[in-house]
């Protein structure tokens, strides 16, 4: 199935709009903090350097303004381009819907202008309504490939499927382990919020909570890591969608490592403090390597095509040993019909979910959390 050409155009305009959202919010938040250099480093959680004024921002922004402008080249010209229209609604939905009730909440009462506010609720419930008109335009607008020469959708080659499934996989299990952690580490009263928010944490205007978009991260990943070793064609846009904030969440943690000197004296710090960087290097390798491994083309998805092109350019029925055989003639690939189907809770991070202290400054670290997204 491909995307219809009125679809492809509205799912487009869709991805502008939501890019331009984030891209708005970035740009008031760099007039706001008036370095570019803070800004940075506020992103990347370094406890030290911050702005004075809290941005609205964080990590996942940027990561989503990419995401977006990938999903728009993607829906004019891509064979995927369904799947990448329905992932990058789904992770609109997710990442946004927090909003809704934490932009309005009374703590956030003198963090931020009522008139801003009032911006980023408008701005909210126009971000979700487009996440879910993407999902309805990469779903509903599909149809069957007119002639044999049309692009079909590609899935993931075999190895790079196994690869995704081992790297993905892992990533998620550790983020939903982490989560666990928290459960006996942080206290009762900062705790609901890390997942809903709350007065106990800093948050930014349009910032996910800390423990929602971790575990949001994290069943992603466990469930694209099954698609991918199934060789699902949506398999390589989700994919990629997580590897790209598995990616960037690692490698804020590398950076922060760096900056405090805790690799210097790795020996030095907690035990937990140790795992919580060996899990940083953890998610920026497989976010690295599940980016690799999915960006490559992979087979073409001939599923309910009949004559025509296989996956390799021989002519279906033609041209047997690469491809797809005929009927039940012996060759390498598979028989005629496809391919078998288919945080950045980094504790001592501030801005992001870092339980405030109670004089407004600068707070202590505590035990740290690995990075979501």
């Amino acid at each position: 199935m491909i995307l219809t050409r009125g679809a492809r155009i509205t799912g487009a305009v869709l991805c502008a709009v939501l890019a331009a959202v984030v891209a708005g919010w970035i740009v008031r938040d760099l007039r706001a903090v008036g370095d570019p250099l803070a800004l940075l480093r506020y992103w990347a959680g370094y406890m030290d350097g911050w702005p004075r004024e809290l941005p609205a921002t964080l990590q996942s922004d940027p990561v989503l303004l990419v995401v977006y402008v990938i999903a728009l080249i993607a829906a004019l010209r891509s064979s995927v381009a369904a799947s990448a229209l329905v992932t990058t609604g789904l992770v609109t939905l997710l990442l946004r819907l927090p909003g809704v009730w934490t932009i309005g909440s009374s703590w956030m009462d003198g963090r931020f202008s009522d008139e801003l506010r009032t911006r980023a609720l408008v701005g909210t419930f126009v971000t979700l309504a487009a996440g879910l008109a993407l999902v309805i335009t990469g779903a509903a607008g599909r149809r069957q490939p007119e002639d044999s020469y049309e692009p079909r959708p590609t899935r993931p080659g075999r190895g790079a499927g196994v690869t995704a499934f081992l790297v993905l996989g892992a990533s998620g299990a550790v983020m939903i382990a982490w989560e666990v952690r928290q459960l006996f580490t942080l206290p009762d009263q900062v705790y609901p919020g890390w997942f809903i928010g709350g007065e106990a944490l800093t948050l930014g205007l349009t910032a996910t909570p800390p423990g929602w978009s971790s575990v949001a991260l994290g069943a992603v990943c466990l469930v694209v890591a099954w698609a991918a070793l199934l060789r699902a064609v949506h398999s390589r846009p989700l994919g990629m969608t997580a590897a790209g904030f598995l990616l960037v969440a690692g490698g804020c943690g590398i950076a922060r490592a760096l900056h405090h000197g805790w690799l210097e004296h790795f020996g030095e710090v907690p035990t937990e403090q140790k795992f919580v960087i060996l899990t940083s290097f953890l998610l920026a390798c497989a976010g690295a390597t599940a980016l690799l491994v999915l960006a490559r083309g992979g087979s073409e998805n001939t599923e309910g095509q009949g004559q025509g092109y296989g996956g390799y350019g021989y002519p279906q029925g033609g041209a047997t040993g690469y491809g797809y055989p005929r009927g039940g003639a012996p060759g390498y690939g598979y028989p005629q019909g496809g391919a078998p189907g288919q945080g950045y809770p980094q504790g001592g991070a501030p801005g992001y979910g870092y339980p405030q202290s109670g004089g407004g400054g600068t707070p202590p670290p505590p035990a740290s959390p690995p990075p979501g997204w």
